[in-house]
């Protein structure tokens, strides 16, 4: 019997005119109303709507937004996490229906509150959602001033940190020299090495639109879909270590230089998602298959469930790696690795005798 990932393979799919959605998430007075409205000020966001959330008997965040209109959509009196995700997938599938003018993006700001996990295994999980949405990124804004301590005491923002896409430090003004504090930035590396950090105030509108605007149909790598860019730690670590954050969170990536087997990289993301499925906050990357050179794989899951896999239509760049992000709890990376090498190399000893001596290792 095919396991969960490799059952998608069969799935019905329209990846070019799926309708790309970001997620805007960040604790309690962290600043996402405040980024939310600089991107509105923005010119030519025609198509882009945007549902708010917040916990509370009345709304105040969607008054807050200067630009409202009817695509501005607010789910009150609860977190998405909860109470409000029939709300979410019902507003999403009017908005689905709209033509006039064509739906071009989706924009969700979540509740300070709200763990975005739900969030985002209601845009795989739901099939009235997959088949017309698709996760473009996450983005966090992060209390530059108090940030250290919300950490400490609030597990939400742990966790909307750590599946966070980009990461915008907000808040900056207030601090001595315009800076974060290299602990606060060592923090958010510990916790997140693989997102994206927005520093600079007077570029993050921007930074967001460019996410919000992610091409959904070009040959370049979806937001979202695959960006890892190291940092100094990161490139001094042991290659087979991840650094752990204190709650128990890691990121790591697994890389693999040579094309990988189909039924093996299937069978191996099978039981991964079979025994860790819980403690895989998300999972995204980049896969090449040794029976589609000319195209990389698309993979994007949380927790137990994954986006039907897609097919670009050819290599964003000259790098052709299997690249897969993992952001979990708990889980051993060198394991993971070591398991993926076990079944490639079982995999081709038994397509080859000679074949095995071959297979593909992640690091020369």
């Amino acid at each position: 019997m095919a396991g969960h990932f490799s059952s998608l393979l069969t799935a019905d799919r329209r990846a070019g005119e799926r309708v790309p959605v970001t997620v805007l998430t960040g604790f309690l007075g962290s600043g996402k109303t405040t980024l939310l409205n600089r991107l509105l000020q923005q010119p030519d966001l025609r198509g882009m709507a945007v549902i708010v959330n917040e916990f509370g008997e009345v709304g105040i965040d969607h008054d807050l937004i200067t630009q409202t209109s009817d695509d501005t959509i607010l789910l009150a009196n609860g977190c998405m996490c909860c109470s409000v995700r029939g709300d979410l997938v019902a507003a999403m599938n009017r908005l689905g229906e709209r033509t006039d003018p064509p739906l071009r993006h989706v924009l969700i700001e979540t509740s300070g509150l709200a763990d975005p996990g739900p969030i985002l295994r209601t845009m795989m999980g739901d099939a009235a959602i997959r088949g017309r949405f698709a996760l473009a990124g996450v983005a966090c804004t992060v209390d530059a001033v108090l940030c250290m301590g919300t950490l400490d005491r609030h597990a939400e923002s742990v966790q909307q940190a750590a599946v966070a896409d980009h990461l915008f430090l907000t808040k900056t003004d207030l601090l001595e020299g315009g800076a974060p504090s290299p602990e606060l930035l060592a923090r958010l590396r510990e916790l997140n090495s693989v997102a994206r950090l927005h520093v600079a105030r007077d570029a993050q509108p921007q930074a967001l639109r460019e996410l919000v605007q992610s091409p959904k149909d070009s040959s370049e790598v979806p937001a979202g879909a695959m960006y890892y860019r190291p940092s100094q730690a990161d490139a001094d670590a042991p290659k087979d270590s991840a650094p752990v954050h204190r709650d128990g969170i890691s990121s790591f990536v697994v890389e693999r230089d040579q094309p990988l087997p189909r039924d093996a990289f299937f069978a191996w993301l099978d039981m991964v998602i079979a025994m860790r499925g819980e403690d895989l906050l998300r999972v995204k990357g980049l896969v090449h298959l040794a029976d589609e050179p000319d195209r990389p794989m698309v993979i994007h899951g949380v927790q137990h469930l994954f986006h039907p896999p897609e097919f670009l239509p050819a290599w964003p760049g000259q790098d052709r790696r299997t690249r897969i992000v993992f952001i979990t709890r708990g889980v051993d990376a060198q394991a993971m690795d070591e398991t993926l090498d076990v079944l490639v190399h079982r995999h081709m000893r038994r397509a080859s005798p000679t074949a095995a001596a071959a297979s593909p290792k992640t690091h020369p």
